[in-house]
């Protein structure tokens, strides 16, 4: 896809909840970190929806259930069901299925997530490669997956069948750290077998195709905390996105983004939902935003004023992004990001 590198954060004279039909929002780092809410979170989905936008929740999580992830998700306050969650199961079955006959065996390698989303499918979940399968899947199944489960998926793909992975996100968030995620799995069976699946999780096309056939969105926002996921599976999908910084992506990181990472709104939190977004305007040889001026000056960003911290953020992305143009910004931003408080 070839689109002109964004430059700067765009203005909404809307709130965010009004111009846009449906939030299509990552969970982990969104909505809730660790299981329990983040500050603001519900408040801000219930008056959103309460405003009208639909709220859909896409997770690359191929493990729990739509069903599990819904009542987690009403058990913190916003009542939710099952086919408001839309998960990486659903999309790489889908794509299986438009490349094997229906009732095909699939060997399974992961959870009961992809079981439950191949049945939905018309597929039959099978466990072994001597159950001649016709395809194999491979999604995150937990930290007790056993080894030979690899083995198996091996088995199977010497044989010359199809590989499918949920998603490729090498790490997960957990209680105790950062874990190994899907990706870490499907690197051993890549190394094991050479062979490269088709994978359908953010931030790749099969993945938001599925979250826009089950919401029906018009008019999609992309809500996440993550650059190489959310945003950039919004920027592959052709659709706007607000990036929130209660998740793993940070101010300093922001203003390095590739232009494919490059969020079409940045906020605090998911109360930029509920406003609209304010412009940055060229100022002088920088740009402005509310009180705030970024100028690039002897190989460093350096910003000027007072104000709101998100204020100063924008206008800082406005002038790494220009400088970077379709590069990555490698000016030294830690003194004025040190005024904004990070």
């Amino acid at each position: 896809m070839s689109q002109t590198p964004r430059t700067s954060p765009a203005a909404s004279e809307r709130a965010l909840s009004e111009a846009y039909d449906t939030a299509l929002l990552d969970l982990d780092g969104v909505v809730y970190a660790g299981g329990e809410a983040i500050e603001h979170a519900v408040e801000a989905l219930l008056a959103a929806r309460e405003g009208g936008m639909r709220l859909a929740y896409v997770t690359n999580n191929a493990l729990r259930t739509p069903e599990t992830v819904a009542a987690h998700i009403t058990d913190l306050g916003v009542p939710t069901e099952a086919a408001d969650v839309i998960n990486s199961a659903q999309a790489v079955a889908r794509l299986i299925s438009e490349q094997v006959p229906a009732g095909s065996r699939v060997l399974v390698i992961g959870g009961e997530g992809l079981r439950i989303a191949l049945r939905e499918r018309g597929l039959v979940p099978v466990e072994s490669a001597e159950d001649g399968p016709a395809a194999v899947v491979q999604g995150y199944g937990g930290p007790d997956l056993a080894w030979g489960r690899f083995a198996e998926a091996c088995f199977a793909i010497a044989l010359g069948v199809p590989w499918f992975a949920s998603n490729t996100d090498l790490t997960l968030p957990s209680p105790r750290g950062i874990a190994p995620g899907n990706g870490a799995a499907v690197e051993v069976v890549r190394i094991a077998t050479g062979a490269e699946p088709q994978v359908a999780g953010k931030p790749l096309p099969p993945m938001h195709r599925e979250t826009i056939l089950r919401t029906g969105a018009e008019r999609p926002l992309v809500v996440g905390d993550r650059l190489d996921t959310d945003i950039e599976g919004a920027f592959n999908g052709g659709v706007d996105s607000l990036l929130v910084l209660t998740g793993v992506t940070d101010a300093g990181q922001l203003l390095a983004a590739r232009p494919e990472h490059r969020p079409t709104y940045v906020d605090a939190d998911l109360r930029g939902m509920l406003t609209g977004q304010p412009e940055v305007s060229v100022a002088g040889d920088g740009f402005g935003c509310g009180g705030w001026t970024a100028v690039v000056r002897d190989d460093a960003l350096v910003l000027d004023g007072d104000g709101a911290v998100m204020d100063g953020l924008r206008a800082l992305c406005a002038a790494a992004w220009t400088w970077a143009g379709d590069g990555v910004c490698t000016l030294d931003a830690g003194k004025a990001l040190a005024r904004l408080g990070w």
